[in-house]
């Protein structure tokens, strides 16, 4: 963990500082958080609310931060849980797998104005929404984030072999998928 993270949890885990010092760490990840959320669940409305209950979630459990990992894997770790339990949710009151569920949200991402995707992004999101929830975790994080892969085997506490394997299966999927539309 860098000294300044290091500083910043200090400062979190202390009641006399922890509402400045949280409002320090909204403007340093939030638009990190929200693009890693909105990579899993698609939409903006979704998303916003999702990193809402995220940093809910960190500020509420600051103290239970072991501080073995960096505080940008274990943020990421909670933002990337709360997003995939969203979708479970949402996906039993609906009815419908996750997989559906991804699928009907993709077919409905022309119409969301925050979205300035062409034919072809519309296209690599349903090659993605193909892939087993893990091998789509690990693109998106290699992919979109250009997170490494010592960062990923943090976040998702998988070995950097299992990841680099994950990501490489992945792409061919996603190369296939891609040939055969």
């Amino acid at each position: 963990m860098t000294t300044e993270d290091a500083d910043l949890v200090k400062q979190l885990k202390d009641p006399t500082s922890k509402n400045e010092a949280f409002r320090v760490l909204l403007s340093l990840y939030k638009e990190r958080l929200y693009y890693q959320i909105r990579s899993i669940v698609y939409t903006h409305d979704d998303t916003d609310d999702i990193l809402q209950e995220t940093f809910i979630k960190i500020y509420n459990n600051i103290d239970t931060f072991k501080e073995n990992s960096s505080l940008f894997s274990w943020m990421y770790r909670i933002a990337t849980n709360q997003a995939l339990d969203f979708l479970k949710s949402k996906s039993r009151i609906q009815r419908i797998s996750t997989a559906e569920l991804n699928e009907l949200t993709i077919d409905q991402l022309q119409a969301d104005s925050l979205f300035d995707g062409e034919a072809a992004e519309i296209l690599l999101q349903k090659a993605i929404n193909t892939l087993p929830e893990k091998q789509q975790l690990v693109f998106k994080m290699r992919y979109y984030q250009e997170l490494d892969y010592e960062s990923l085997s943090e976040i998702l506490d998988t070995s950097v072999g299992a990841l680099k394997a994950s990501y490489h299966h992945a792409v061919k999927k996603i190369e296939q998928y891609l040939q055969n539309n």
